[in-house]
């Protein structure tokens, strides 16, 4: 039984319905003379032809109580219109069943098949982590993404957010990372949880259609909420797919990767519902509370002491403008453990994926690399190519005004090193999934361009043994 087919199964049984509509505004319905309604509360509303579309309680006092509708508010009029207070939260089912499911973006099934059989039904809001019971992320998490194994590691546990921009391959990037991710050098099951937020309906077929055709579908779940869908839905969908994920994560020991797209859309959602409710805006008309909203989800990540499982999130958002200043990639920075920024320079080379990697870091990467995870001079090899990346690109700065012949021979040599690491490092295939050895043999292969008295990053032992030049 889906999420809102139990909630209306619940509604029929029982609950206080109230037919004093006072007003409808956006997506919300404000009910009069309410009594005994509680914040969050799950309402039934039923139309004068019988339709009936879910909601909950956004505020309540004075006798009046404010109701977001999940389904929109187009068509419902004052008069004729019922709300049924339900008297619970809503709630999501949940067991080992939902594995190799698509459901909507408020969790009912969307691919013909019937209601999984649940084994529980949890509150969708999750339970506050016990920050005294989190375990420190530290368990390397192998995407086969070059870059980011390489260079922006991402480890179990993490909050690792994607700053896009219109128009550029984040949804290739987020489909590759789900078809592709796994826990290297264990035995623990691995899922993936994949909530498209707001997405045009070619890009959920093709998330669909990928993770069907690569067989990674049986081992995850899929939520997606259409551009078409009403808003409003898009405010439930991210909180559906966490619990779900929660629910793998801590009652069956899985380790599970939730990858979020667009949570743009999210804020957009949630803006919309904040001026309907006429509140003070903050930054851009983005409510006061943006951060404290975006923490409630992004802080669903983690570890619990002894439990086995955990949960790893990898948030896309597509910056308005490309502009990195903007409130929601700022404030999710602040939140989350790190960023992988895609640059548009990158991308209109036809770089894939385009990751401008001097403006991307983990913050946890250095606990999730070195020997006994990756390799032992994974850490010196990075920081050895992240230099030498950013000399390239001042002399490409410099060649630009003075031009190549003014350069001398060490400066050309960096922006040949710069050229191959676009060409060979950062760019690869859709399709291609690399261990971390070869990840990290090109990353040497790089900057084996340059004579051995320019790694100062590096040990003379992993010189010796790893490096590929003729110097």
């Amino acid at each position: 039984m889906s999420g809102s087919e139990a909630a209306a199964a619940a509604a029929s049984k029982g609950g206080v319905q109230y037919s004093k509509i006072a007003e409808i505004k956006g997506p919300l319905v404000i009910v009069d003379d309410v009594e005994n309604a509680a914040f969050d509360e799950l309402v039934e509303v039923e139309t004068r032809d019988g339709e009936k579309r879910l909601g909950k309680v956004l505020e309540v006092g004075n006798g009046k109580a404010i109701v977001q509708v999940f389904e929109g508010t187009t068509g419902l009029s004052v008069s004729g219109t019922n709300a049924k207070f339900v008297g619970k939260v809503m709630e999501m089912p949940v067991s080992r069943e939902v594995l190799g499911r698509v459901f909507d973006g408020l969790g009912r099934p969307k691919d013909g098949l019937p209601d999984p059989i649940a084994d529980r039904f949890i509150d969708i809001n999750g339970e506050p982590m016990n920050p005294e019971q989190r375990e420190y992320p530290k368990d390397f998490i192998q995407t086969g993404v070059s870059v980011i194994d390489g260079m922006i590691t991402l480890v179990r546990g993490q909050k690792l957010p994607i700053f896009s921009g219109s128009g550029m391959s984040h949804n290739l990037l987020a489909a590759q990372i789900a078809r592709q991710a796994a826990v290297v050098g264990t035995d623990d099951e691995f899922a993936v949880v994949f909530a498209a937020i707001g997405v045009q309906y070619s890009e959920a077929e093709y998330f669909k259609r990928s993770l069907e055709e690569s067989g990674a579908l049986k081992r995850s779940v899929l939520f997606l909420n259409l551009a078409d869908d009403p808003a409003i839905e898009r405010i439930i969908t991210p909180r559906v797919a966490l619990t779900v994920a929660e629910y793998l994560a801590f009652d069956l020991g899985m380790h599970v990767l939730v990858i979020l797209t667009d949570m743009t859309n999210y804020a957009e959602a949630l803006r919309e519902i904040s001026a309907a409710r006429e509140e003070v805006p903050g930054r851009k008309g983005y409510p006061g509370y943006l951060y404290t909203d975006l923490s409630t989800i992004y802080e669903r990540a983690g570890k619990l002491v002894g439990k086995k499982g955990s949960v790893t999130q990898v948030p896309i958002l597509s910056m308005p403008s490309d502009d990195i200043t903007h409130p929601i990639p700022d404030l999710t920075g602040y939140i989350t453990e790190g960023q992988i920024v895609l640059g548009r320079d990158l991308f209109r080379q036809g770089v894939y994926p385009p990751v401008n990697i001097l403006m991307s870091l983990s913050r946890l990467m250095k606990d999730g690399i070195g020997e006994g995870s990756t390799r032992e001079d994974h850490g010196e090899i990075s920081n050895q190519n992240y230099d030498a990346y950013s000399r390239a690109q001042e002399v490409r700065a410099l060649a630009g005004i003075v031009g190549k012949a003014g350069l001398t021979e060490i400066d050309l040599k960096y922006m040949g090193v710069g050229d191959i690491f676009e060409k060979e490092f950062l760019s690869q295939s859709i399709d291609e999934n690399r261990n971390v050895e070869e990840t990290l043999s090109i990353l040497w292969k790089v900057v084996s361009q340059l004579p051995k008295n320019e790694l100062t990053k590096v040990k003379d032992k992993y010189m010796d043994q790893y490096y590929q030049g003729t110097d």
